[in-house]
């Protein structure tokens, strides 16, 4: 099978969305490319192709651990596509998981049964 019709998700496998995500796929007999951010990073490339897709406050993810352990001035400072980026190269934990290129190009963040579903129909 070519490497344009898989799945490419993003994320942290202990990320429990990351996990739901990975199972429901699985489910499915998707064939799934898992990126690690931990072991293989996050390119400056990968970024800036999803930022061309999703809109940076949905990109980053303000909710998470990492999010709140940041200092107070770089918390500030992110108001706008290109701080956010720099924030999310900086600190790949800071980006929202999973993080999912369809076979069509197209890109999902975060988890939903009812998205996913609709994706692998497209």
């Amino acid at each position: 099978m070519s490497a344009s019709a898989s799945i490419s998700l993003y994320g942290i496998p202990n990320c429990d969305t990351v996990k739901k995500a990975r199972q429901w796929l699985a489910g499915q007999g998707a064939e799934v490319q898992f990126h690690d951010f931990k072991k293989e990073g996050v390119s400056d490339a990968l970024i800036d192709g999803w930022l061309q897709q999703v809109d940076w406050e949905t990109l980053l993810n303000r909710k998470g651990t990492m999010w709140r352990g940041l200092d107070d001035a770089t918390k500030a400072g992110v108001a706008d596509a290109a701080s956010a980026r720099a924030v999310m190269q900086a600190q790949p934990s800071t980006i929202k998981r999973p993080v999912v290129r369809w076979p069509d190009g197209r890109v999902t963040v975060g988890f939903s049964e009812e998205a996913f579903a609709k994706a692998l129909k497209a």
